[in-house]
């Protein structure tokens, strides 16, 4: 027993050292047979590149030395030279009946998309296109070419047609998603876009166009989370940043829509078009919250850099009015306590001689009204004051609505306020009635004896 031992060990030990040694040369033979293997493909390819060359030479239409040089470069993926070849053989196939015509129609298109050759991709991809209706290849290559002339709905017949031939292929599902993206079948898009996604999720482009397609399709919520998400980018955060900003301004949320703005304005190298809109949308969004001042200077910032841009000059008139005038904008601006309280001010600066009583307010969706009696020294009356908060003009109907309620209330008399002006059948109705038109520049004078604060 004290002998086999020894001896197990030295067998087993023996027998390891030989699988080693074994192993050793098998991978040292098969290293030698690759070298071997690949030396001599680059010999048989570089005979094959000078015979054909020469062949060609001597006969530039010699149709076997055109397709062994052209496949050869094909199946290297080297495009610009296999496109002359398999463009020489597609021009000799009409006289050459031996050419594959399929075949190297098929490929003349690929190589000519590969470099870039649009026009001359046409010619092959559509010829193999009717020679090959039903073929993966065809349906793909063609597809792209159509991508890429951006005639969009027809690549998605193409490019579908490839899909269900070969679902397998996920090079499919990006100029499909994208071209339902761009031909605006938005909720089509979504699908495809996903699946780029689950490939490539450092993908940015994909990942902005599914958002935009899920806004347009109704999942706002979940795009504006994209959006958000996208903002730092370099590439495409100054247009998710519009986008997300957009988004919160619909939503009445301004605060974070500056946010969004102001993000984007941040980001180096924003095309000057976007930047101009960021501004603009910027400049709203503070003037939404009041922040007048704030809203100018974005305004007059797009007045420097771009004229004429929208309502621009219009809105930068009207507000520095606003901005310069605190009343003015509590009346225009202000929430409806706001606006009630200058109201009741207003009416009582109208008489500074008088005794003013409010004896009742009423808030409706477009004016407030206040009914009060006056007292002066030499008379007394009840009145009736009605506030319109907009801008635009007040025409005639609005007027004999306000008449005939001084007449239903049996109201002595009665003020019509606006910011803005009447038309010219308003005051023609007003004539020999006992209502008086205030428009926006006797308003203004009248805000500007009040003292809110006092």
């Amino acid at each position: 027993m004290d002998t086999i031992l020894p001896v197990l060990i030295a067998v087993i030990v023996g027998s390891a050292f030989l699988i080693f040694i074994l192993t050793v040369r098998s991978v040292s033979s098969k290293k030698k047979n690759k070298n071997v293997s690949k030396a001599v493909r680059q010999k048989n390819r570089a005979s094959t590149i000078r015979e054909c060359t020469k062949r060609l030479t001597h006969d530039p239409h010699n149709i076997n030395a055109l397709q062994q040089l052209a496949d050869l470069y094909y199946d290297e993926q080297n495009w610009e030279k296999a496109f002359p070849l398999y463009d020489s053989l597609y021009e000799l196939s009409l006289v050459h009946s031996e050419i594959d015509i399929q075949k190297d129609a098929l490929r003349q298109g690929i190589c000519a998309l590969k470099v870039n050759k649009l026009d001359e991709a046409e010619k092959g991809l559509l010829s193999a296109h009717k020679l090959l209706p039903n073929d993966f290849e065809t349906n793909f290559y063609l597809g792209l070419f159509l991508y890429q002339r951006k005639d969009y709905e027809k690549a998605i017949a193409c490019l579908h047609k490839a899909h269900a031939i070969r679902p397998d292929v996920t090079d499919v599902n990006r100029p499909l998603g994208f071209s339902y993206y761009k031909s605006q079948h938005y909720k089509e898009s979504l699908s495809y876009l996903r699946h780029v996604l689950d490939e490539a999720p450092e993908d940015k482009e994909t990942l902005f166009a599914l958002a935009s397609a899920m806004e347009e399709a109704g999942y706002g919520d979940k795009a504006l989370k994209i959006f958000v998400h996208l903002r730092p980018d370099p590439d495409f955060g100054a247009q998710s940043c519009l986008a997300a900003g957009l988004i919160h301004e619909r939503l009445k949320q301004f605060q974070q829509a500056v946010q969004d703005y102001e993000i984007g304005l941040k980001l180096e190298s924003i095309p000057p078009d976007l930047q101009t809109s960021l501004r603009y949308r910027l400049a709203n969004s503070y003037i939404a919250v009041n922040n007048i001042s704030k809203g100018l200077y974005y305004l007059k910032q797009i007045q420097n850099t771009t004229q004429n841009y929208k309502d621009v000059a219009t809105l930068v008139q009207r507000y520095q009015e606003l901005n310069s005038n605190s009343n003015l904008q509590t009346y225009l601006m202000s929430g409806t306590s706001d606006f009630v309280a200058l109201c009741r001010k207003s009416v009582e600066a109208y008489y500074p001689n008088a005794v003013v009583k409010i004896e009742d307010i009423s808030v409706a969706t477009e004016s407030i009204e206040i009914l009060c009696s006056v007292e002066s020294s030499r008379w007394e009356d009840t009145e009736l004051f009605r506030f319109y908060r907009n801008t635009g003009a007040i025409g005639e109907l609005y007027v004999r609505d306000f008449h005939s309620k001084l007449r239903d209330i049996k109201c002595d008399r009665g003020f019509c306020v606006t910011a803005g002006v009447y038309t010219e059948e308003a005051h023609k109705y007003v004539e020999g009635r006992p209502i008086d038109l205030i428009e926006k520049n006797m308003l203004v004078s009248v805000l500007k004896k009040i003292d809110m604060l006092g």
